[in-house]
């Protein structure tokens, strides 16, 4: 019964280890996914249940902006009314990583890219489709203007597809040693596309057919990040070794802004602009000018202050509105533990989030002392059964 009493204990305690939701934010530990209805200015976590870490990619329908699909290191979650409620995503299909996800131009089509292909939902339920080799994991999932218009930016190779990936066409120009790291289709341009690739832009206007580099005046180092200002769709932004550039004619030629990050070591990953105000998430949070870049700030207040941000998406019916995502695994460490590379624990950069972890721990120690525990009173019930019946009878010698 000791035994007993102590695993009941320890399950007890990684019970009340295990984070629920998120009423005080650890900046150094957690992230997860949050939302600005001001630019940035406030920030509110939205993050579904006790998810707390791995926001990869966040998808916003375009005809119902209250409709999201939430990529996570451990699945994927849907909401239908701006991240007030959650539900899990098919989690028997879905299982594991989603490492993005992208609504149809329709908002009624859907795909998500898992860790070794893509899954597409019609709106009732999801099935994998065939995706072309070095496609999987994707880096990014961007819908074109056009009804079916789909890009698929993979672990290598850049792919178009105008079915809605029930076909993959190559669309370059992204190699297998430099692959695609940004990658943004203006709205309202059906054949225009622009990724980001070892540093450089290159722009198409021919739905990734063929494409022109965009380098008159940019930085020597090339560029981190790039992105669409959503009050002027034909104005495209970049930002490298800290410095914002802008071009107004979508990559023709590019024009330093304001001043320089007030921490120039810091990577950007993602961008957005509305109005005067940018956003840039870097691997050391997330800085905001309100000015077009003249004044920075690391934001502090809401937001996790030194975790790498990597999603930043703009509710294209309000500017303002704009969601912000940080994960503590990167897609770099997370497309090595795909079938054949390496597993979770064998990595030291990936953070353990210590209540699940612990409590899976501490849950699997328990069945074991449960289990041995029932097993030695069942073995010493056994041994006293069979004592008893080879022990010899005692002879009553005061019968006749």
């Amino acid at each position: 019964m000791h035994s007993l009493h102590r695993v009941l204990v320890m399950l007890v305690t990684a019970l009340l280890l295990l984070p629920q939701e998120l009423r005080a934010h650890d900046p150094d530990v957690r992230g997860g996914i949050f939302r600005t209805h001001d630019a940035g200015a406030t920030w509110t976590p939205i993050n579904p249940g006790i998810f707390s870490s791995g926001a990869l990619a966040l998808a916003v329908s375009p005809r119902d902006p209250n409709h999201l699909l939430l990529a996570t290191d451990s699945g994927v979650w849907r909401s239908r009314n701006g991240g007030r409620d959650w539900d899990v995503e098919a989690p028997d299909i879905l299982a594991g990583p989603a490492f993005t996800a992208a609504f149809d131009a329709d908002g009624q089509r859907a795909l998500v890219a898992g860790e070794s292909t893509v899954f597409r939902s019609d709106g009732d339920r999801w099935r994998p489709v065939r995706t072309p080799a070095g496609a999987a994991p994707a880096r990014a999932l961007i819908a074109g203007a056009a009804p079916g218009r789909v890009y698929l930016a993979g672990r290598s190779g850049l792919y178009r597809s105008d079915d809605y990936g029930g076909s993959w066409a190559n669309a370059g120009p992204a190699k297998e040693s430099h692959p695609v790291v940004g990658l943004i289709a203006p709205p309202g341009h059906p054949d225009e596309v622009h990724a980001l690739v070892a540093g450089s832009v290159w722009s198409s206007s021919d739905g990734a057919r063929t494409w022109k580099a965009r380098a008159g005046g940019a930085p020597a180092n090339g560029f981190e990040a790039i992105g669409l200002e959503s009050t002027i769709p034909t104005r495209l932004w970049a930002v490298g070794a800290g410095q914002m550039f802008m071009s107004d004619r979508l990559g023709e030629r590019w024009n330093p802004v304001g001043k320089p990050l007030p921490e120039t070591r810091a990577v950007a990953f993602v961008l957005a602009v509305s109005g005067a105000v940018v956003l840039v998430g870097t691997d050391r949070g997330m800085f905001r000018s309100a000015d077009g870049g003249e004044r920075w700030e690391l934001t502090k207040e809401g937001l996790p202050a030194h975790l790498a941000a990597r999603v930043l998406v703009t509710d294209s019916r309000s500017p303002d509105t704009i969601y912000a995502g940080f994960a503590l695994t990167s897609y770099e460490v997370l497309q090595t533990l795909v079938p054949g590379g390496e597993t979770a624990f064998a990595r030291p950069d990936l953070g353990l989030r210590v209540g699940a972890f612990g409590l899976v721990v501490l849950l699997a120690l328990g069945v074991i002392a449960v289990v041995r525990h029932l097993m030695h009173k069942f073995h010493v019930a056994h041994l006293d059964k069979d004592a008893t019946r080879s022990a010899p009878r005692a002879i009553d010698r005061t019968r006749p």
